[in-house]
């Protein structure tokens, strides 16, 4: 039987290393080894060749590297992995990051980026990094999402990135990220529910094609405050931007307990849940869809998928990472690419 070809009718995505000691360069060779029996878009991975070559021998992986500038990756993506170098060379062995890291990681970010902007692929899809080795190394951003909005900055105007994490079977965004839970209560605001969800129901309908989005959106206490008896923030915070969001025409519903949000019945009644901090929203989709969510940030000029899961320190170079979530990362990157923007 004849394999599938792979299409070439589009510019390539544009992958980051990310921490080069962790499973990034791992389940990029295992995604690239499944392109044709998954008929994945065409992808090129911002890094150092050398490193990937290495990786790929303690895999025991038959993958060929071919070290490419951008406007080659497409035609050779069939045949080899491409690789285009950021200039920043990666040295860390697996699962022991090294001085070299942060400079590799956050080089092929930047590099990332400023290929989708320029033209010289169609989204960002991005390999996870280890927060701990970049703050070592002066990284002064919370994480991914909050780099990338500097990055997105257009004449010193920073825009709102908004998290979202996708799966087939559920969607979440929670409202305040990646701080902690006393600094979340603090950043709450009805403005901060509004601007979210007003970017999410946009996004639905322009990447996702939904054309009336369904949006269920949380209490921040245990049975949505219990009229007030458990607390009065979905009085006084959340219900406000409930009104202004339906006046803006906005299907939007709640505010809802969050326990009992996540099950099959209520997760068929709505598009995307919004949720008021961290763990509310990420602990159901991690539960529901652990290997093939996808991390999407909402908000920028370009668009970013990411996998739902971290750098695995103790099985990189061990063959035994999933690239169940990278490859929805591609799939989804593409298919929100070729969405048409009205």
């Amino acid at each position: 039987m004849a394999r599938p070809t792979i299409k070439h009718s589009a510019k390539p995505l544009a992958l980051t290393l990310g921490e080069p000691a962790g499973i990034g360069p791992d389940i990029t060779i295992a995604a690239w080894l499944r392109r044709r029996e998954l008929d994945l878009p065409a992808f090129y991975l911002l890094g150092d060749a050398a490193l990937m070559a290495s990786r790929a021998k303690a895999l025991g992986a038959d993958v060929r590297i071919a070290e490419v500038d951008a406007g080659e990756a497409e035609s050779v993506f069939a045949e080899a992995l491409p690789v285009v170098a950021t200039g920043e060379r990666a040295s860390a062995e697996p699962g022991r990051p090294d001085a070299s890291s942060a400079p590799a990681a956050l080089a092929s970010i930047r590099q990332a980026v400023t290929d989708v902007r320029e033209g010289r692929a169609r989204a960002v899809v991005t390999n996870p990094i280890a927060k701990s080795v970049l703050y070592r190394a002066g990284f002064r951003h919370p994480g991914h999402t909050e780099f990338l909005a500097e990055l997105a900055a257009e004449d010193g105007r920073v825009p709102q990135p908004v998290m979202m994490l996708w799966s087939p079977r559920l969607a979440v965004v929670p409202v305040t990220i990646h701080v902690s839970l006393r600094d979340a209560l603090a950043q709450l605001s009805s403005e901060l529910i509004v601007s979210t969800v007003r970017i999410v129901a946009t996004e639905l309908k322009s990447r996702f094609g939904i054309d009336r989005p369904r949006i269920a959106i949380s209490g921040l206490n245990p049975h949505a405050g219990e009229d007030g008896s458990l607390g009065h923030e979905e009085q006084t915070v959340i219900a406000p931007a409930l009104k202004a969001l339906r006046s803006d025409g906005i299907e939007a519903k709640g505010p809802l307990p969050a326990d009992t949000m996540f099950h099959e019945a209520a997760r068929n009644s709505y598009d995307c849940a919004v949720c008021m901090y961290h763990d509310q929203a990420l602990i159901p989709i991690k539960t529901v869809a652990f290997d093939d969510a996808v991390n999407v940030t909402l908000g920028l000029p370009f668009i970013r998928t990411s996998p739902d899961h971290g750098t695995a320190f103790d099985i990189a170079g061990t063959a035994k990472a999933n690239p169940a979530s990278l490859i929805a990362a591609l799939k989804l990157a593409s298919r929100m690419a070729a969405a048409k923007i009205p």
